[in-house]
């Protein structure tokens, strides 16, 4: 039987198959299928498929997926589950509600060697959370994304597998030669896809940790000589690559004002500036722009500043935003 499929590139297929199960889209009813350097995903609705996905929807007709049950069909209800590499997170404030989605998990398709409940908010200047560990012993684990493999441990590091999109959308528009300075690089997500393309990349952190595993991560994916990894606040680092900067990423989103005038020493005479904000859904733009303006006028006010680019990223919370504004800086 003839059912819609989701052409793609096969280095992507992890990462779409993902994102589309996220949206509800994924036919979970037939296999998926590979032919040379092209992944065939079954979507339950082509209309379903999120239209920032790059792929084409072709009709095939793949065999039926005999499967285990999935979590759903063995719960009677559809959890909220995610999956960061072979880990699958929960966000449950009921312990035995919690118990009882990582046994089903466990017991059903999703692959996975621990489920985790989250324990407390992200905390502190590092950025990372606490964990209870429902099933398995450990908390690292490798995350593929658009061709590329993060290893990484929740535990001591920041990361967010929903922002694939959004790290994809910024390094396809890299340019081999470039120099990129990732101002909180955690563990690379930004920084080794954007030396894949050719850049020779400052990636910063304050967490050591992250920085240990960005470079192994940069070893990981054969962009190590690349890449150079700085442990430290960016705001002293910058003092060292003044005007070195083509392009800025500056994914901090609750506090990258704060680091703008960095930014601005960081910037060459022509940079890119990818502002990650949050703000209230009725001005989401307007105080990333008006503190990019200040910080340049602040510092003798000697670039142009060009706003390309104005990007919701996701829903936040009620009534606010994740955006990010790409900025040209010229003199």
């Amino acid at each position: 039987m003839s059912v819609p499929c989701l052409a793609v590139a096969r280095e992507h297929g992890e990462t779409v198959r993902s994102r589309l199960a996220e949206a509800d889209a994924l036919d979970g009813d037939h296999e998926i299928t590979v032919e040379g350097d092209t992944i065939y995903i079954p979507v339950t609705d082509p209309a379903a498929v999120p239209g920032d996905l790059e792929g084409e929807v072709v009709e095939r007709d793949p065999a039926a997926r005999e499967s285990p049950e999935s979590p759903a069909d063995i719960l009677g209800y559809e959890p909220s589950i995610e999956r960061l590499g072979d880990v699958v997170i929960l966000d449950e404030d009921d312990p035995e509600r919690a118990a009882e989605i990582a046994e089903a998990v466990l017991a059903s398709h999703v692959p996975c060697e621990t489920v985790v409940n989250r324990a407390s908010p992200i905390e502190g200047e590092l950025r990372v959370r606490r964990w209870e560990v429902l099933a398995g012993n450990g908390t690292e684990t490798v995350h593929r994304e658009y061709g590329h493999e993060f290893l990484l441990d929740i535990a001591e590091v920041y990361f967010s597998p929903r922002l694939a999109t959004e790290r994809h959308r910024v390094t396809e528009q890299v340019d081999a030669g470039e120099h990129a300075f990732d101002m909180f690089a955690g563990v690379g997500p930004y920084a080794v896809p954007m030396a894949a393309k050719g850049a020779e990349v400052v990636a910063c952190d304050l967490n050591e940790r992250a920085v240990a595993y960005l470079r192994e991560n940069a070893e990981r994916n054969g962009v190590a000589d690349r890449i150079t990894a700085i442990q430290g606040d960016v705001r002293e680092v910058a003092e060292d690559w003044t005007g070195w900067a083509d392009r800025l990423v500056m994914n901090l989103p609750h506090s990258a004002d704060e680091f703008l005038d960095a930014a601005v020493a960081l910037a060459g005479e022509e940079c890119v500036l990818h502002y990650y904000d949050i703000q209230h859904e009725d001005d989401p733009f307007g105080p990333g722009e008006r503190a990019i303006r200040e910080a340049v006028a602040d510092a003798g006010g000697e670039y142009e500043v060009t706003v390309e680019t104005e990007h919701v990223v996701r829903s936040y919370a009620p009534h606010e935003l994740n955006v990010c504004l790409d900025v040209r800086l010229e003199t």
